[in-house]
This record gives C-alpha cells, sequence and structure tokens, in this order.
C-alpha cells in the first residue's frame, strides 16, 4: 500500500471511530450510549488510534495526527520535505472520517437540537473559555503525547537496507493508544484533548457545512486546537534532541 494513502485511510479510521464515541455518547437516543462517561470517550478515542495505528503503521508509520509528523521530523526521524504531503492527506482523512461517522448516525443527529452537543461531537472545545490557558492546555498534553511516542516509535520501513521512515508500527500501536488513552482522562477535562490539528480543523469544517439551523462553529477559538498541539510537539522535540 502508498504510504500516502495509508496515511488517508488511517486517519480516515481513527476519525470515524473518534467521532464515532462522540456521537454514541452525547447524540440523542443512541443505544446505551447517550450521557456515558468521559472514562468511555476517552477510552474510545486511544482504542481508535490503536486500531488505525495497528492498520496502517507498516505502509505510512500511521502518524495519523500533523502534529506527530512535525514532532518527528524535529528529531531527525521522518523528512521534512514529506512533512506537507502527509499533513494535507491527513487534514483530508479527518474530514472524510468524521463526514462518515455523521451518516452513520445521521438519524441520531437530526433528533439532537442541542448545537452544543452537535459541535461537540465533532471538534473539540474548552470547558472554561481562556484562550492562553487553553492553548497551555493543549500545548502540555500534546508535549506529553509526542514525548512519548519518541521513546516507543522505532524505524519500522526499510528500503535496500536503508531506513527511509520512521513511525508507529504495528507492535506499537498498543501503546500509542494507551497513551492517547490516558492523557484523556487526566489532561482533558479542560479543552476536550485536541492533541491533533487535524483531528479538530477536519471535523470542525465538516460540521460548518451541515445543513444545520442556528450551527456555530466557534471559529475564534479552533486556532487552539491547532497552534496549541503544533507548539507542544516543538517543544517535545527540542527536549528530546537536548537530552539525546
Amino acid at each position: 500500500m502508498d504510504s500516502f494513502l495509508a496515511e488517508f485511510i488511517g486517519t480516515t479510521i481513527l476519525m470515524l471511530l473518534g467521532v464515532g464515541v462522540n456521537a454514541n455518547t452525547s447524540l440523542k437516543n443512541t443505544i446505551g450510549g447517550e450521557n456515558s462517561n468521559w472514562v468511555l470517550v476517552s477510552m474510545g478515542w486511544g482504542l481508535s488510534v490503536f486500531v488505525a495505528v495497528f492498520i496502517t503503521g507498516q505502509f505510512s508509520g500511521a502518524h495519523l495526527n500533523p502534529a506527530v509528523t512535525i514532532g518527528l521530523a524535529t528529531i531527525g526521524k521522518f523528512s521534512w520535505s514529506l512533512v506537507p504531503t502527509y499533513i494535507f492527506i491527513q487534514l483530508l482523512g479527518a474530514i472524510f472520517g468524521s463526514w462518515l461517522a455523521y451518516l452513520v448516525y445521521i438519524d441520531h443527529y437530526r433528533l439532537t437540537d442541542n448545537e452544543d452537543t452537535v459541535r461537540g461531537s465533532f471538534c473539540t472545545g474548552p470547558a472554561i473559555k481562556n484562550y492562553k490557558n487553553n492553548f497551555f492546555s493543549e500545548t502540555i498534553a500534546t508535549f506529553i503525547l509526542v514525548f512519548g511516542i519518541f521513546y516507543i516509535v522505532e524505524p519500522n520501513l526499510e528500503i535496500q537496507g536503508e531506513v527511509v521512515n520512521f513511525g508507529l508500527g504495528a507492535l506499537d500501536a498498543l501503546p500509542v493508544g494507551i497513551l492517547v488513552w490516558v492523557i484523556g482522562m487526566t489532561l482533558g477535562g479542560t479543552t476536550g484533548f485536541a492533541i491533533n490539528p487535524a483531528r479538530d480543523f477536519g471535523p470542525r469544517l465538516v460540521y460548518s457545512l451541515l445543513p444545520r439551523k442556528n450551527k456555530n462553529a466557534d471559529w475564534p477559538y479552533s486556532w487552539v486546537p491547532v497552534f496549541g498541539p503544533f507548539s507542544g510537539a516543538i517543544l517535545a522535540g527540542l527536549l528530546y534532541n537536548f537530552i539525546m
């Protein structure tokens, strides 16, 4: 499988399952999911990462996250020349995956009148809006994610004896999924732990295009779950380079 196609498929799967658990636990009349607790949401996202990474890791490194791509490039474990394409593909996968989740739950979206709930099933938002603190929360949470990944990843793609890509290979899928799960349960209560610019921006764009009355995509906040994760990833890379 082509690495770009794998990255698209992986991010699509991640978002289909991730937005799916959000929809299942927040929309009206779902079977057993409505009003479920935060542990289920965090677990759902962690296991979604596991599934997506396990399927595509051997082909693309399964970054599935622009912050991870930037972080790996910062420490020399991924080629900077591939970064723009990977980020673009990840964004397309996030858009497509969240749209598929919408189609799966479309009847429940139609029954749900609370627009904050509908938006929250797609993208993140702060419990208390304070841009400075929200940015700090996303930066720290993504720092933990990316810094942890640095000590998990190993070279997993080799051509003619030369390692050409580092990423989250199949054997590393489970610890990365657990890492996301832990971050959600411990640091996710402030902003909903986007920790992935594509994960937030892609679904937010899909939501903004839905044929709903009174929708509010909260674009003024949208820079936080984009630049916070990028900042956390770069800081993780700088510290890793200093230590190592």
